[in-house]
């Protein structure tokens, strides 16, 4: 029979580590709410960024300036902004949790194809970031008036980029290991949620599977479209 020393022993050790378990899920529930958000902005930077490949300014140009100027957008952006940190500085927080816990590797065994993505996270999210910067630099910093350039000819700054054979190998390295952190991405986010399903789990890993390299090959296509033929 245990002493009332024990039960208060056993509640104060079990109290912490329910604390911790909490704070850590609340986190990955927070960083798949920020991470699908970023999903969804994705395809819409995409269908703008294809208007660099028509042969006038206009369009793109249009485009970027409402995007840039008009209120909800405005709105959306500093809620896309916040959902980028988010995603970044907890799932860079979360990974360094998962290393401090479990300091020493796996002796063998086999690991699952999720636990590879998994443990590459945090280095193609890494990457990532450098890009978002780089790409930061050469175009918001610009509407911000923070570098010289052309806040209104985007379209002029985008094709001069493109025709920098280095930027064009830093673009499409990043937006490979962009794709393999998608597809983590996006399974990952609705296995967080709570939405595993016997059926609908491999639907969404499929999906993951599709969205993940039509995104990065978009990217891809304008990259070399701009580099190779324009």
């Amino acid at each position: 029979m245990k002493s009332s020393h024990d039960k208060n022993l056993t509640v104060n050790i079990s109290y912490p580590m329910n604390k911790h378990i909490f704070s850590s899920l609340s986190k990955k529930f927070m960083m798949a709410l920020a991470g699908l958000f970023l999903l969804l902005f994705l395809p819409v930077h995409l269908i703008i960024n294809l208007m660099l490949l028509k042969s006038v300014p206009e369009p793109f140009n249009r485009a970027a300036h409402f995007m840039a100027t008009f209120p909800v957008i405005k709105i959306i952006e500093i809620v896309l902004f916040i959902a980028i940190l988010i995603h970044i500085f907890w799932g860079i927080f979360l990974q360094i949790q998962n290393w401090l816990a479990r300091p020493v590797g796996y002796a063998g065994g086999n690991k699952s194809e999720t636990s590879f993505f998994s443990r590459f996270t945090i280095w193609t999210g890494s990457t990532i970031l450098i890009f978002l910067v780089l790409h930061f630099i050469n175009f918001y910093f610009i509407r911000l008036g923070l570098v010289p350039g052309h806040p209104e000819n985007f379209y002029l700054t985008a094709h001069n980029l493109f025709k920098i054979p280095a930027y064009n190998y830093i673009y499409l390295v990043c937006f490979v290991l962009l794709g393999l952190h998608l597809f983590h991405a996006f399974s990952s986010a609705f296995r967080t949620l709570g939405l595993n399903h016997r059926i609908w789990t491999p639907v969404v890993n499929v999906v993951a599977w599709i969205y993940a390299i039509l995104i990065p090959a978009g990217f891809a296509f304008i990259s070399l479209t701009l580099w190779l033929f324009r």
